[in-house]
Parts: structure tokens; C-alpha cells; sequence
């Protein structure tokens, strides 16, 4: 698994995620959901009234996440044709780092597309520099350097609160991973892009004997960087009898992206039915997979009964183990969903829960005619 400190090798240290970037048809509304569904604290604005003439950006903050909603309030731009290709769903991932233009120019250096040269933008809080590259599809990297300013978010942004709507949070944490599907024949591109352009590591991979059902599969490998503070599986289909969530993906969002965002919470029970009470729909696996559930995971600290009633799976490796569940899609395609996870020890994804999530996730397919 990942080393404990950055290598010498480490030619892109980074801090972890900064942010990540939604580009959405309404971002006010999104921002509703995330607050009133997921939790989430109103952070910063950006739009016609701070000088940002073209679009609107709610920023919500939750412990160590950051989410950014963005929309654009004009028909002609790359933002709007983003969301009719693809829908609603994730266009950055902005990862923090000490130094944003030699990230941008190692990475570039190793053969990464310039989506962003290295920019500084200035208000009276201080500084921020942000540069990015391309990733998979229309996804892009941001690297953020913000070790000189101190305001609520960056410049361009002031400060939004709603004193009238405040909800608590959900013990969500920090994000521990992020999934991207990718097409047919591309995984080992993109391994091969995070090891050489990132300098990241492959440090776990599932084959289709792994990650299959009945009717389908797929392959995943996930990359680590140095530190391991930022994980990225990568998804690609594989052959089976019926169409795999992952084809579903490519299908409806037109392209390779983001699947789904892991977030971490200390309580996953609480956080499960904080979420669950206010609306956030999950993948429910039978009841089947609870019988000798201690017998299959060794002991764990939980009562089986909460566990049954919320459908949370739990999984060891030989470090511990971890409780997780998935959401169904937030969106209207099939596509964007969550993890929510609590490691007690393991690293690892899940491997002994993989066939049935799957076949959850094939009922929903199933449901939607799409299997």
C-alpha cells in the first residue's frame, strides 16, 4: 500500500484534495441539495454581483471537503457545453500543492495537455495560484497553491451564508477517493498517464474475475500518489453477458469522468441515517449478506443489526477492516454517485463486497431497462 512519507521520487507532492468542481444547470439548487441532503456548509460566492460576469459559484465546505457548484449564465461557453454533453457532474478535481507552477510544469514536462498555465489571482486576503492539465474525457486537474492567502475561499469569491437555513452536518470528513470510468482498452492509458505524468502507483487491481456477476464485469486499478493522500481507482468495462454499470456510465454521460466520490466519516451508522432521514436514496443488498457475516470478516465492533437495517457492508484486509455504502445516482442519468466509508484499519476498496454490489447496482440497471 502506500508509503507513510513522500519518496524521494516524489517529484509532485501533494497536500490532498482542495476542491472538487460541479458543473451543474442550476448550481443554486444544487447547492440546496448538498446542504439540506448532504449536510454541507454555505462557504463563498462568486457571480454577477462579485464581478464574475459569466457564471455563478456556490462553495460548500463539510470538515475537510470542499465542494464548488458552478453555472454558467450563458449558452455560448465551454461550461454550458460541458452540461449538454454530459450532464450534471464533475469537471475538476483540485488537488493542493506547494507550488502550482512547478506542478503544472513537471506534469506538462511529462507529457500532460496544459488546461491551465500557472496563474496568480489577488485580493486584499492575499494570493492564490492555480495551473491544471487534462485527465480522462473532459475531466481536468487543478493544482492549488494557497499558502499566502488567508480570505474565505480565493479571490473573486465573498463570503455566502444562509442565517436563515442552517442544518447540521453529517459527519462527513474527508474525501478518501475518487473513481473514474474510463472506455474500452483505456485503463493502462491511464495508469500509465498517473505513473509517468503524476508519478503515482498502482497499488491495488481487480480483474474480471474479481469485480463479475452473472452479466457483467469490469477491471479497476487504483493509483496512489507518494504520500497517499490522493486515490484514484479507474474503472474500465469488461466483457459479460449484459451491459456493465460502467458501459451504463460511458453511455449516458457521453464519455469518460467521474463515477463516484468516496467520502469518510468516523460513524458511519450516524452519518447513514442522517443521510438516509433526509433523502439520500443507497443500493440496498439483501438480507443473505448479513448471515455469517462475523464467520466471513472476523470480529468487528458493530452490532450486525444497524448494519442490516441501513444495508452497510463491511470488509477486511490484513490491516483491519471497513464499513461502506454506496448511493444511487444523484442525478437524473445514471451516472454521479457517493461512497461512504470507515476505515478501522483496512486500505483496501472492498474486494469481498464487490458481487454484491454489483448486483445491486444490476437491479437498478434492471429497473431502468439498461442491463
Amino acid at each position: 500500500m502506500a508509503s507513510s512519507s513522500i519518496s524521494r521520487t516524489d517529484f509532485l507532492p501533494l497536500e490532498g484534495t482542495d476542491y472538487i468542481e460541479y458543473l451543474v444547470g442550476n448550481a443554486r439548487q444544487a447547492a440546496h441539495f448538498y446542504q439540506s441532503v448532504m449536510g454541507f456548509q454555505p462557504l463563498a460566492y462568486a457571480g454577477p454581483e462579485t464581478g464574475q460576469r459569466d457564471l455563478a459559484c456556490y462553495v460548500l465546505r463539510q470538515q475537510r471537503i470542499t465542494l464548488v457548484l458552478t453555472t454558467p449564465l450563458r449558452s455560448s461557453s465551454s461550461q454550458a457545453d460541458h452540461i449538454h454533453r454530459h450532464g450534471d457532474g464533475i469537471r475538476a478535481i483540485a488537488l493542493r500543492v506547494t507550488d502550482a507552477a512547478a506542478a503544472w510544469k513537471e506534469t506538462t514536462q511529462r507529457g500532460a495537455r496544459s488546461y491551465l498555465e500557472p496563474q496568480t489571482l489577488e485580493d486584499a486576503d492575499g494570493s492564490v495560484v492555480l495551473s491544471g492539465i487534462h485527465a480522462y474525457g473532459d475531466t481536468v486537474h487543478l493544482f492549488v497553491e494557497r499558502k499566502d492567502y488567508h480570505g474565505v475561499f480565493m479571490p473573486g469569491f465573498r463570503a455566502w451564508q444562509r442565517p436563515n437555513y442552517q442544518v447540521p452536518e453529517t459527519g462527513l470528513l474527508h474525501v478518501d477517493h475518487c473513481v473514474g470510468n474510463v472506455g474500452w482498452g483505456q485503463m493502462d492509458t491511464w495508469v500509465r498517464f498517473y505513473e509517468e505524468v503524476m508519478g503515482f502507483r498502482n497499488i491495488l487491481s481487480f480483474d474480471d474475475t474479481d469485480i463479475s456477476t452473472e452479466y457483467s464485469a469490469l477491471m479497476s486499478k487504483v493509483m496512489s500518489n507518494g504520500n497517499g493522500y490522493v486515490k484514484f481507482p479507474i474503472n474500465e468495462p469488461a466483457e459479460g453477458k449484459k451491459k456493465s454499470q460502467v458501459e451504463e456510465y460511458l453511455d449516458f454521460y457521453s464519455g469518460e469522468g467521474v463515477q463516484h466520490v468516496a467520502m469518510a466519516t468516523r460513524d458511519i451508522i450516524h452519518t447513514v441515517r442522517a443521510l438516509r432521514s433526509r433523502g439520500l436514496e443507497f443500493l440496498q443488498v439483501p438480507d443473505t449478506y448479513y448471515e455469517n457475516l462475523r464467520e466471513r470478516v472476523g470480529a468487528i465492533e458493530e452490532d450486525i443489526e444497524p448494519l442490516r437495517e441501513l444495508g452497510i457492508m463491511v470488509d477486511r484486509d490484513d490491516e483491519g477492516y471497513l464499513l461502506q455504502i454506496f448511493s444511487k445516482p444523484v442525478e437524473d442519468r445514471p451516472t454521479l454517485f457517493y461512497e461512504i466509508i470507515q476505515r478501522k484499519g483496512a486500505r483496501s476498496f472492498g474486494k469481498g463486497n464487490f458481487k454484491a454490489l454489483f448486483e445491486a447496482l444490476e437491479r437498478e440497471q434492471d429497473m431502468r431497462g439498461n442491463l
